[in-house]
């Protein structure tokens, strides 16, 4: 069954099959980058499939062979297309949902996963990878800082890993990431893997589920991930409001000079 290219969907492809729901994201053009529309079309996505009578019990995010996902998208920082308007809220959100919602979240990870993209990866309850998929957090390297994301990796990894992570801004590989924790399984043949996974998740009744999930999230949870929502979002917001931090973004975005080039320079 092909990747649905329907009208309404910019950013991601989507398919159905049975209680599987398979998102592609799909932004090939900017290394499959986070925009307006991506967020917004997953947020659809899973309301859709949310729903008692949608019957899908299981969403699986997956990129490119080449690149799961990249991160946000720096252009419209560069050009100021934020000024005035800036709302990180709706991806928080969106890795809350995946977090916490009535469906099993998957990330099918091939390529590299960086910055927001390891949002995604965090956020899910089952990541499967490639070997040659890459995780890496290279916000620090524009004076940023991943405040979404940590909260969810945090979860995942441990503070020190996450820390860790950050302050080396170059990417782990699958092997390390899967003995950190950050990928449940890895395999040559990861769509296989995939494949065998949704085999046994499909069989569990939604309602089993959500339940399940709920109690994780209330009871069991070593990072309330709901709780940190408004200090990761308000320090998202300083973080894209500083001058010099946009001027090294927009620096980078279109001339291709990174900071510390820039530094060197002068």
């Amino acid at each position: 069954m092909a990747y649905n290219a329907h009208e309404s969907h910019e950013a991601i492809r989507v398919r159905r099959s049975g209680p599987v729901c398979r998102v592609r994201l799909h932004r090939p053009e900017s290394d499959n980058t986070i925009n307006d529309a991506m967020i917004r079309e997953c947020h659809e996505v899973l309301r859709t499939c949310e729903s008692e009578d949608s019957g899908v019990s299981v969403v699986v995010f997956e990129g490119q062979p080449e690149v799961f996902c990249h991160g946000a998208d720096l252009t419209a920082y560069a050009e100021g297309q934020r000024e005035g308007e800036y709302d990180p809220s709706p991806l928080y959100d969106l890795w809350l949902r995946m977090a916490t919602g009535p469906c099993i979240t998957v990330s099918h990870v091939r390529g590299k996963a960086n910055a927001g993209g390891v949002g995604f990866v965090a956020a899910s309850d089952i990541v499967i990878a490639e070997p040659t998929a890459a995780f890496s957090l290279s916000e620090l390297l524009f004076g940023l800082y991943p405040a979404m994301v940590m909260p969810f990796l945090v979860r995942r990894i441990g503070y020190q890993r996450a820390h860790y992570m950050t302050l080396m801004t170059r990417a782990i590989t699958a092997e390390q990431a899967a003995h950190w924790g950050l990928a449940d399984a890895c395999a040559e043949r990861s769509g296989a893997l995939v494949s065998q996974h949704l085999s046994r998740l499909s069989k569990l009744p939604k309602d089993g589920i959500a339940r399940y999930k709920r109690f994780m999230n209330s009871q069991i949870e070593p990072v309330d991930v709901g709780r940190h929502r408004e200090g990761a979002v308000s320090a998202n917001v300083e973080i894209f409001s500083n001058a010099d931090n946009l001027d090294r973004i927009a620096r980078f975005v279109e001339h291709g000079i990174y900071p510390w080039e820039n530094a060197s320079a002068g």
